[in-house]
């Protein structure tokens, strides 16, 4: 009864809606407030937002539900569409890319296609065979050698086709020793001119002399005739014979000669006079000079320094200025008279692993403590950057004068089945701390610039017999010209002896490289 008391109490407070239910239209959801107190997460992409569900009556949260569902259903259709949106962007830039890839990838092949690329060149050779203007006398060999003349040309300056008759010439040169008559030729007013007999050859014997004008060659005039074409004429086998015209201008007499080719020796070290006497200086300083590298230049300059030891040799100037270069082999030998046996001279690196070699001191020293100066310019190059970059990183030379020219690249001479031959670069040469010496050159330890006007007036002064073959005027002005490069070596040699003969104590004499190096401190700090 209760109970019933209570469900009728219930009941009784129950009253009907004063109006009826009544169901408006709906219209699109407003923005809905973000919640920091009861948020509801939805993620989208990589943010979050949260959207927070209004604290509505009973009778709205239905119509809440609705929106929130329909807001849930807007964020995924949102990421539906920002996935296809980057999955179809990454596809086109993948076709983007791979066709570019493709069409470099077809490129390259066509240019590396060996059949095609030689059917152009035959067809190129071909055309220029039959249809070239002035083809009359053109052979195939002709057309092939100039050919391989421009394709080596395209690489580097240094790689060269060679032909038959210009890789005898650099055999000759190499070897030292060519079949001539012993002259050294110029050009004085466009007219072929002895600069200098070479001693003991058939020229020298025949008594010509520095000055002399070369006028006929064979009965050939030697107008408009360059040097090079004038030296191939000359030289020739040992034993066959040249006839030459030769005027003398002191007596205005034309004599002709017949001369018989003899095998010539070039030599590579020279003394301070340009002969092969090697006087010792003031200070017991003694000078070598090397013009090139070739095969017989170390047994050249083993024979000048017995010279030198026998009459009391203390400090030596080796120069290199102007010397183009030769045989590495010949540059590693030269170093070997001053450096310790098994220390690093020169190191090569190249495309092929066979081309990565190393250089090493084998025969022991000749002067391993002598103190050094090397002269340098911008004519040295090749080799004889091998040689001063050496004794520099060794810290066995003070390197004086200008910086080198930079060719520190190794050319591999091939010879080829018909006599012709390539010298095609395969390698770079470094110093023994690995620096480069191509394009870069090698630094002096003491800067001494040189004008142009000098640096001429002392190469025509070191080469014999071409003082006599000058005007009045300028041969005095070649006579004094100073060679401020080659005193400023003399005095740093003479500090240097100095230095060793007055050693701080004469228990412990001081070294003659510690020397040089204290000495070289002193030049550097004196140039700041």
């Amino acid at each position: 009864m209760g109970r019933l008391g209570r469900c009728g109490s219930l009941n009784s407070q129950l009253k009907p809606l004063s109006t009826p239910l009544r169901f408006l239209p709906l219209r699109p959801p407003a923005p809905l407030p973000l919640c920091r107190r009861h948020p509801s997460p939805v993620a989208i992409s990589r943010f979050t937002f949260h959207v927070s569900r209004p604290n509505l009556p009973l009778a709205n949260r239905s119509l809440a539900d609705y929106l929130f569902g329909s807001v849930v259903l807007a964020v995924m259709d949102m990421r539906k569409r920002l996935f296809y949106g980057v999955l179809l962007t990454a596809l086109g830039l993948n076709l983007f890319f791979g066709a570019q890839y493709f069409f470099r990838s077809a490129q390259a092949a066509e240019k590396n296609d060996v059949y095609g690329n030689l059917e152009l060149f035959t067809r190129v050779l071909e055309r220029v065979r039959q249809d070239y203007v002035d083809g009359e006398n053109l052979t195939y060999q002709d057309l092939i050698y100039g050919a391989l003349r421009g394709m080596l040309n395209t690489l580097d300056p240094h790689s060269e086709f060679m032909d038959p008759a210009k890789y005898n010439e650099l055999k000759k040169d190499t070897e030292g020793v060519f079949g001539g008559v012993g002259m050294v030729l110029g050009l004085r007013g466009e007219q072929l001119t002895v600069i200098a007999p070479i001693e003991d050859t058939p020229a020298f014997r025949a008594g010509i002399m520095s000055g002399d004008r070369i006028v006929k060659i064979e009965g050939r005039s030697t107008e408009r005739l360059s040097v090079p074409e004038a030296v191939k004429r000359l030289r020739g086998r040992p034993g066959t014979e040249v006839t030459i015209s030769v005027l003398r201008p002191s007596t205005g007499v034309i004599k002709e000669h017949k001369l018989t080719r003899a095998n010539i020796k070039i030599h590579t070290v020279k003394d301070i006079n340009g002969n092969r006497e090697f006087p010792l200086g003031e200070e017991k300083i003694g000078y070598v000079r090397l013009i090139q590298f070739g095969e017989q230049t170390m047994s050249e300059l083993e024979a000048a320094l017995k010279k030198l030891q026998a009459q009391g040799l203390q400090g030596l100037i080796i120069d290199l200025r102007d010397n183009p270069g030769g045989l590495l082999d010949q540059a590693a030998k030269v170093c070997e008279k001053f450096v310790q046996p098994r220390m690093l001279v020169v190191s090569t690196e190249g495309r092929d692993p066979a081309e990565k070699k190393e250089y090493r001191a084998t025969s022991q020293a000749q002067l391993p403590k002598l103190p050094l100066v090397v002269l340098v310019n911008g004519g040295s190059a090749s080799a004889s950057e091998i040689v001063a970059g050496c004794l520099q990183d060794l810290h066995r030379a003070v390197i004086v004068g200008e910086q080198t020219f930079g060719k520190g690249s190794v050319q591999s001479v091939i010879p080829l089945p018909d006599g012709s031959a390539l010298r095609l670069t395969t390698a770079k040469y470094y110093t023994p701390s690995h620096k480069v010496i191509q394009e870069k050159g090698i630094t002096p330890d003491i800067s001494v610039p040189m004008s142009i006007e000098d640096a001429e007036a002392l190469a025509l002064k070191r080469t014999p017999g071409v003082l006599e073959t000058l005007e009045p005027d300028r041969q005095e002005k070649v006579k004094n010209t100073r060679d401020v490069q080659l005193e400023r070596a003399m005095d740093l040699l003479k500090g240097i002896t100095l230095y060793t003969k007055q050693g701080p104590a004469a228990s412990k004499p001081t070294k003659p490289e510690k020397g040089a190096e204290l000495l070289q401190q002193r030049e550097r700090a004196l140039a700041r």
